[in-house]
This record gives structure tokens, sequence and C-alpha cells, in this order.
């Protein structure tokens, strides 16, 4: 069944592809994230937390640009997973194989990254970070030659399954802004989850990505790439993966001292019981 649902819509979205392309996908993608930052978040928002009301113009702020983060993450990390199980045409050739289906995946994903590029710029003091500025511009490198001449579509869509690590990422954030101490049960079952889902999206799939990398090299379809397709290939995924490497040890470090706060707090329950 899934196979044939998959075939359905390889025969339409070709022909969809063919009129739209793919930079009008890129540009409907920037253009909902932008509408949804300034104006759905915050209705959905309030109508979901009334305490998103209390908070800072500046928390509103990185409020809205996470909660369409979130967004952008579910979309195209169930998509990218999709296309990893049924999209056999890229499994089979993860260097030429048909990038159509990829692209739209891609061009989703392009939309949101200069969405996101350029809010953080606008709003610095609020959401400003370096290292999103290293990795958006890094990602938009080397999905240029994805979009532009239909290169890499496995090793490209692979790497969205990385958006899964998103939404633990920002519930965290959120739980903070909210006020929940970081020792609550909501805090720590979702600090858990971020801790295992970013491990296993971001570091375990590493050697599986680079030991499929390194197996295409001297092969007829890696020199057919050229110098600046290979460069932009292996560059952008290590400096990627350098800062996931990064990322996971603080919150590796983060981990840790929850850990070390819950067995103090414990240990301060039950000498505080003793007393009594």
């Amino acid at each position: 069944m899934p196979n044939l649902l998959f075939n359905s819509i390889q025969l339409r979205v070709p022909f969809v592809m063919a009129s739209l392309d793919w930079l009008i996908v890129a540009v409907a993608s920037f253009t909902i994230f932008q509408i949804m930052f300034h104006y759905l978040s915050a209705r959905i928002s309030i109508f979901f937390c009334k305490s998103y009301q209390t908070l800072t113009d500046i928390q509103k702020t990185e409020w809205n640009s996470r909660v369409v983060s979130t967004f952008h993450a579910l979309v195209v990390g169930l998509l990218s997973l999709y296309l990893l199980w049924f999209d056999d045409a890229v499994n089979a050739n993860p260097i030429w194989g048909d990038p159509t289906l990829v692209k739209l995946n891609v061009g989703l994903t392009t939309g949101y990254l200069i969405s996101d590029f350029l809010l953080i710029l606008w709003y610095w003091e609020a959401i400003g970070d370096i290292y999103f500025i290293i990795h958006h511009s890094t990602a938009l490198y080397a999905y240029y030659y994805v979009l532009g001449q239909g290169l890499l579509p496995y090793f490209a869509n692979f790497r969205l399954i990385a958006e899964f690590s998103t939404p633990f990422v920002n519930q965290r954030w959120f739980f903070e802004a909210l006020g929940y101490p970081k020792t609550s049960l909501p805090n720590i079952i979702n600090g858990f989850l971020m801790t295992v889902v970013f491990f296993l999206v971001r570091i375990a799939v590493m050697p599986p990505y680079y030991s499929k990398m390194i197996y295409t090299f001297g092969t007829e379809a890696f020199y057919k790439l050229g110098l600046r397709a290979q460069f932009a290939w292996i560059a952008a995924s290590l400096c990627l993966d350098v800062m996931n490497i990064m990322w996971m040890y603080k919150i590796g470090r983060g981990c840790y001292k929850v850990l070390l706060a819950c067995k103090k707090q414990q240990a301060d329950i039950q000498k505080n019981g003793k007393q009594h």
C-alpha cells in the first residue's frame, strides 16, 4: 500500500514541479513561515497557552520563532523519513537519482532557512546566534547544488531527519520561558527524550552517512559531480556535524546537571524527612 501511494505521488509531483519549479516552492515556503511568525504563532499560542500573554516582547519573539521552527521540523522530518523508506530511485542512486520529491522537501527547507536567517538578523537582540547563521549559510550553500543541479538527493534528504530533534529542543525553551523548574517531571521527560532523539538523528547517523559517502569515492558518479560540488558536499557535511557534536556535548552537560540537581533535591527531601 505505501509503495502504491508513493508511485501515485511520483506520477503527480513531476508534473507539478515542472510547472511550478523548486524556486516557487521555496518562495511559497518562505511566505508561509513569515506569516506563521508574524501572525499565526501568537494566535495559536494564546489559544493553547494563556501564559503566552505574560511573556516579554523578546520572549514572544523567540517563542514565535520556535513555534515556526517546530512546525517546519515536523513537516520536513516526516517527509524525509518517508522518502528514505520509499523513494527507490534515490536510494538506488544516491548521487544522481531522480531528485523530484527530494527537491520538494529541500525547497521547503530552503524557504524556511531564508526566512529564519532574515528574522535572526532583524531580531538579533532576541534570537541572534552566530552558530545558527553558520548553520543556515552552510545548509543553503549545499542546497544550491541539490536544487539547482539535482545532485546528491539521497544525502540531502538523509540530513533532514536531524530535524526530529528540533521539537524537543524548542520544548525545553518553552518550559523555561513558562517558569517550569528544571527538575519538574515535564522538563525531565522532555530532557531525556531530547537527549536520546538528538543523539539518534544527529550523532548515531554519522557512521552510516559517511560510510555511504566514502563508498561513492572513486566512482564514475562521484567524479561526474565536479570539484565544486564535491567540496560543497564534504565541507558542508563536516561543518554541520562539528556543530552537531558541539550541541550534543552541551545537551549532555545540561542533562548531567539536571540529574545532579534531582539527586540533590531528593537527598534534601530525605534529610528533611528524617529531621521531622
